[in-house]
């Protein structure tokens, strides 16, 4: 997380402000009407929901600044560090602890009060009870004056940091004030920092940013330090301490030779010696500033010395730029950014594990006890291991030559079989016994089936030699068995020539006239393929006989339906009304034996319940219609598409329209 990241935050309002913040709207968006001769359950929800709103808009706003604050343990090091430096942690944390503590203490009010409400016996007694909830819950926010402004200028001041990026690539320059650092930000950056001819121009960190080999750099500007002890550095100095302790960077040590900043050779080593520690694992570069006055060679032999005694150190390279002529500014620029490259490659190389573990291990060197050399032991088998080569053609067969000479990737199939451990390496090949109904399969194979095959087939070879097929008499044992062999396959060969016509997709295989055959006709041709037509005879029989009863009867009803329409005029008689009824319950009895496939059952239960308890076939289908109005809604709801299950007015308009009440005003 960057600096960028932490200007999100809204602004924090003043005590003052936030009480009047959140009693206006607890005004404004709860019911404000009630009435002392309201039902008293009416009065207590009124009352306790502006408490439960007034808690609900505290917590809000109280958890809004919580959140967005950062937690200083969860930044980057350098963030923390920051912060710590310009707010003092300890400050920080204690102000958002006081607002996490006045939060739960509204709640516990808003709690207390609830639960006194709801035992309220009056509009009065709960009117006063509502008063001393929100009153107690204001007094807790006015005590929080305090912790609100500073956060404030906290969120105020954190808006105007500079956006630095703690993991990005890093120039920092640091030296005492007014050796040249902000004249040298300004020349390689679009940074505007103010240059003056006084100490602590700079009183902040101020960041620039070059493109250097496609790739974005940023160059932080830090404020001068003086060389004191740690404890005696103001706000301003500690910036550039904790910049230097935290980023990973290239540091850029300006030092003034001509000593025009006020500050001697001497002091500028010292300080470069003091705060040598924080440049550990970083790539430092010696800048000589201001040569367009002073240069390294011109330097007294004493002061010399002293400069030469930073440059010997390893790891420490020399640059001398003028930012007045601009001489060897570019040249600094370059070499800054290429050592800090190469030094985040090499990095990258070794990995940062190492450093990790590096100080928890410890290798241990045995110390010989006597004279005896104790060679290492190593096994002849690992001795005498040749390393696999694909051309030699004594080396060790791989399942992969097995894959390549039996066809390749995805026609090969490995045989797991030939792992198996066994007492006895024949076994693994064995079949193994498939069981079927509780017996083994291969009892029923006979292993000899080629053999009888082929002494089938020789025989058959030897039959059709003698020509024993060539008479068809020798094809059948009797006269009437080749009768019904013929009669089955004049019939088959009749079926196959009807079924090849175009017409006959759907209707039956048989022709018409099969069927119409007389029973003589069918006992011959029984009798002939074999069998014994004589229960077929008397089956005949007995259905001959019901058709002739059946045929009478119908001839019955014919003369009693003549015989009505003769006395047409006439008033009905009794028996005639009797056949009406009945005629009606024919009528149903006839609807309900035909069942939905249009089939009419044969057997039928004697009385119908359908029909019981009804007088006559209208009763009957006016029972039917009922029953299908009944089901109508039931019908409708099975229809309904996602379509018909919108809700076309969410909010009618009595609900948004003039002052609210007590009632719920939710409806969905």
């Amino acid at each position: 997380m960057s600096t960028s990241g932490l200007k999100a935050i809204a602004p924090v309002p003043t005590a003052t402000d936030f009480l009047d913040i959140v009693l206006s709207k607890t005004q404004r968006k709860t019911p404000t009407v009630i009435h002392k001769n309201f039902k008293i359950s009416r009065i207590r929800n009124f009352y306790m929901r502006k408490v439960k709103f007034c808690q609900d808009a505290f917590d809000e706003k109280l958890s809004a600044i919580l959140t967005e604050f950062p937690v200083l343990d969860d930044l980057h090091p350098f963030l923390s560090s920051l912060m710590n430096v310009l707010y003092d942690k300890n400050h920080y944390k204690l102000a958002l602890g006081q607002l996490r503590t006045a939060r739960h203490l509204i709640d516990q009010v808003a709690k207390d009060y609830h639960r006194l409400l709801k035992f309220g016996d009056s509009l009065y007694r709960c009117k006063q009870l509502k008063r001393a909830a929100l009153g107690r819950m204001a007094t807790i926010m006015k005590r929080q004056k305090d912790p609100l402004a500073y956060l404030e200028q906290v969120r105020q001041h954190i808006s105007r940091l500079p956006a630095i990026d703690p993991n990005t690539r890093t120039l920092l320059i640091c030296g005492y004030p007014n050796v040249g650092k902000s004249s040298f930000i300004n020349k390689v950056t679009r940074a505007d920092v103010d240059v003056q001819p006084y100490a602590f121009t700079t009183k902040s960190l101020f960041v620039g940013h070059l493109d250097y080999k496609y790739l974005r750099w940023q160059v932080i500007d830090t404020p001068g330090i003086l060389d004191h002890p740690l404890e005696e550095m103001n706000t301003i100095e500690m910036q550039s301490i904790t910049a230097m302790a935290h980023l990973k960077s290239c540091i850029l040590y300006f030092m003034d030779l001509s000593e025009q900043c006020g500050y001697s050779v001497e002091a500028q080593c010292k300080l470069f010696h003091s705060i040598k520690p924080l440049f550990a694992n970083k790539p430092i570069l010696l800048v000589i500033n201001k040569i367009d006055i002073t240069r390294l060679e011109d330097l007294h032999p004493d002061s010399r010395a002293l400069v030469q005694e930073i440059l010997d150190m390893e790891g420490v390279q020399n640059v001398q730029v003028s930012c007045y002529s601009e001489e060897g500014v570019m040249e600094l620029k370059n070499k800054a950014c290429d050592t800090l490259l190469a030094h985040r490659v090499d990095i990258k190389i070794k990995g940062s594990k190492i450093n990790n573990v590096a100080n928890r291990i410890h290798v241990a060197q045995p110390k010989p006890r006597d004279e005896v050399v104790r060679a290492p032991f190593i096994p002849d088998a690992v001795k005498d291991k040749k390393k696999y080569d694909k051309e030699d053609p004594d080396r060790k067969r791989l399942l992969r030559d097995d894959e390549l000479e039996d066809g390749g990737a995805g026609v090969f199939n490995i045989n797991l079989k030939r792992d198996y451990l066994l007492a006895n390496p024949e076994w693994k090949f064995d079949i193994i016994p498939e069981i079927m109904d509780g017996k083994n399969i291969v009892d029923f194979v006979d292993p000899d089936i080629a053999e009888k095959l082929e002494a089938l087939e020789r025989e058959e070879e030897r039959l059709e030699a003698e020509g024993f097929y060539d008479e068809e008499e020798n094809m059948y044992a009797s006269e009437d068995e080749r009768e019904a062999v013929e009669f089955k396959a004049n019939l088959k060969s009749k079926i196959i020539s009807q079924s090849t016509k175009k017409g006959m997709k759907n209707q039956a295989r048989l022709p018409r006239t099969a069927g119409l055959r007389t029973l003589t006709e069918l006992t011959e041709e029984l009798t002939k393929a074999g069998y014994d037509p004589s229960r077929i005879e008397e089956r005949a029989a007995i259905l001959a006989k019901l058709q002739g009863a059946k045929r009478k009867r119908h001839e019955e009803e014919e003369d009693v339906d003549m015989e009505e329409d003769d006395s047409e005029g006439e008033e009905p008689s009794d028996w005639e009304d009797d056949a009406m009824e009945v005629d009606a319950a024919s009528k149903v009895a006839k609807r309900q034996k035909t069942n939905s496939g249009g089939v009419i059952n044969k057997k039928l239960p004697k009385t119908d319940r359908t029909t019981a308890g009804l007088k006559n076939e209208q009763q009957y289908d006016k029972t039917i219609k009922l029953r299908n109005l009944g089901q109508r809604p039931r019908n409708m709801l099975a229809r309904a598409g996602e379509g018909d299950r919108t809700i076309k007015t969410k909010m009618p308009k009595h609900l948004f329209a003039g002052k609210r009440k007590g009632g719920k005003t939710d409806r969905r």
